[in-house]
């Protein structure tokens, strides 16, 4: 199983810690079932960050008419929004929840150059929650494609508590190539022009990099 970059250190310090606990466990005078309890534990907590970081290779959707998911997850709001941070305009926000059992490598929904990159420090809500898309910790990028332009924005949540994006301004970016990471469950939000041709509803799971959010319509 390939590893997310993101998941070394996470990884390394969770063995120190389930070993150093587990000597300490075991130097006490508690009852041997108790011992054997905590072993069986520190193996499947291990194995859940393990699987929770893990980065499998994925062929993605290159298509300059589609808008394809930035994660996987699933799709928890579909609606027409204005956005303020930006474009200053009303957009279609599709909004995808990513639990803590969903591959949590973030890709760009199209190809094109990255026209706005900011990181928002903010509050830990839900990520379910309403306001979260404002008050949360977040990041916000626009890229654009010619005419064409979108929004995405990593969003923390409850147990998130670290977002990692690797591209800034200017930079060309490629459809269903890695933008960033979430650790531990949070939520993308797209926005769209209003235009496009929506491709999913809501509750449907999405895989990053593979589903179709949204096609262009011809000009």
């Amino acid at each position: 199983m390939r590893i997310h970059k993101e998941g070394k250190n996470v990884i390394f310090c969770t063995v120190i810690l389930l070993l150093i606990s587990n000597l300490i466990i075991y130097s006490v005078a508690i009852h041997i079932l108790i011992q054997s309890f905590y072993t069986l534990f520190s193996v499947f907590f291990l194995l859940w960050i393990l699987y929770f970081f893990r980065n499998p290779p994925r062929e993605c959707i290159k298509q300059d008419t589609s808008i394809i998911a930035p994660a996987d997850g699933k799709v928890i709001a579909i609606k027409k929004t204005y956005e303020e941070e930006y474009f200053r305009e009303y957009k279609i926000k599709i909004s995808i929840f990513m639990s803590p059992f969903n591959i949590h490598v973030n890709r760009n929904p199209i190809s094109g150059v990255v026209k706005y990159c900011k990181y928002h420090p903010g509050k830990h809500l839900i990520a379910f929650h309403p306001k979260s898309s404002i008050k949360n910790e977040r990041t916000t990028t626009v890229v654009e494609q010619g005419n064409f332009a979108i929004m995405y924005r990593q969003i923390a949540g409850l147990l998130a508590r670290r977002i990692k994006i690797y591209i800034k301004k200017k930079d060309p970016v490629i459809q269903g190539k890695e933008f960033g990471f979430i650790k531990f469950g949070s939520r993308v939000d797209v926005f769209l022009p209003l235009n496009v041709d929506i491709k999913v509803k809501l509750n449907q799971k999405t895989k990053g990099g593979i589903t179709i959010l949204a096609e262009k319509k011809p000009q």
